[in-house]
């Protein structure tokens, strides 16, 4: 039986086409109301669009040996952390491939907050387990929150006056507590899509009233209910990572362009696959993610294979219509020494190859 976040009668509502997800019953766009993938795209480019992200998994590790403990099972330097302060991250097993990818946020010395995604939530509490926490406990919390995204160039205007708090002093991964809309709230500058937005936190029991209350404040400036293919299409613009595409169990985090959430310095100490992920960093690594662009007519899809000479190397992680760039792009693996900027490739679609081309990422960057 699939699972329901507390939004589920707003996104009904909304008419919102629901579809299983990761063990969940999600929108994957709204076009019961006439809007839809590439709509709900470009509102969150051109204006604010909002998600429901409350099936995302919240693990609380709490006590004095916490911080000693996310150093030794996290790739990041938990130590620069401050209060407030967010930190995109992973979770690596020895072959230096991660169990998921993560952000840690820190409350204090003594309590730290990790949101982990939702399929993977059972396998990381699991992980984390297993790892011998010592003066420190792991808390599954996830059923306790519901979480919104709202995200986009006027989310700032739009959330401010539900909130007393002073978002100019919320920096990009950065997070304060509060309230919004009267509601007891945590509300972290973060996003995945490329945009500026914020990722708000309430109790399960709060967030259809969250949700209702940024609609109503969005209501004039654009805001739309955004579902999941708009999320996939705007993160894949950004050239941001999907777990079980980009990352997974056999790609370490080096040969997925994550080696600057990866530290090797002497002062974090030994940390789950270090001794491989150093090594990629120093030396390099066989294979690199890349993006490309189709200089053809044709979409790559997941899973499409991709050519390198006319032999097939690997097979496309993620490829789509960029709703707003008006390109076709995607993702994928290709030998190193076939990964400059510009290198032809093919993607085999139906049979045929079709002519692509390595680009610099990320394919959208939003303006300063």
């Amino acid at each position: 039986m699939l699972l329901k976040t507390p939004i589920h009668a707003q996104h009904v509502a909304a008419g919102g086409k629901m579809v299983p997800f990761g063990g969940w019953e999600m929108p994957i766009d709204y076009s019961g109301k006439g809007l839809g993938v590439i709509k709900e795209h470009l509102a969150v480019r051109r204006a604010a669009g909002l998600f429901d992200v409350s099936h995302m998994g919240e693990v609380d590790i709490v006590g004095k040996g916490a911080l000693a403990f996310l150093q030794r099972v996290t790739s990041n330097d938990v130590s620069r952390l401050q209060d407030g302060h967010a930190q995109y991250s992973a979770l690596p097993m020895p072959t230096g491939a991660p169990v998921d990818d993560i952000i840690v946020y820190r409350f204090n010395a003594e309590r730290f907050l990790l949101v982990v995604n939702a399929s993977n939530r059972a396998k990381d509490v699991a992980w984390l387990q297993s790892q011998g926490a010592q003066d420190c406990e792991i808390r599954d919390r996830s059923d306790e929150f519901a979480l919104l995204a709202l995200q986009g160039p006027l989310a700032a205007s739009i959330l401010q006056p539900l909130t007393p708090a002073d978002l100019t002093s919320v920096g990009y991964y950065k997070f304060t507590t509060g309230t919004v809309s009267g509601l007891s709230a945590t509300i972290a500058r973060t996003g995945y899509t490329g945009e500026d937005g914020f990722e708000i936190m309430v109790k399960a029991a709060e967030g259809p009233a969250l949700w209702d209350a940024l609609m109503a404040a969005g209501s004039g400036a654009g805001l739309v209910p955004a579902g999941l293919g708009a999320r996939d299409t705007l993160r894949l613009e950004a050239k941001m990572c999907l777990y079980g595409n980009e990352i997974d169990e056999t790609t370490t985090l080096i040969e997925a362009g994550l080696g600057w959430i990866t530290c090797v310095e002497p002062h974090k100490g030994d940390f789950n696959g270090r001794a491989v992920l150093a090594e990629q960093k120093a030396k390099g690594t066989a294979r690199k993610l890349v993006g490309f662009e189709m200089k053809e007519r044709g979409i790559a899809r997941h899973g499409y294979p991709v050519l390198v000479s006319g032999q097939a190397v690997s097979k496309v992680t993620s490829g789509s219509m960029a709703p707003f760039l008006e390109k076709n792009i995607g993702l994928a693996y290709v030998p190193s020494e076939h990964a400059a900027i510009g290198s032809p490739i093919g993607i085999e679609i139906r049979g045929a190859s079709v002519a692509a081309e390595i680009v610099k990422t990320p394919f959208y960057k939003r303006a300063k």
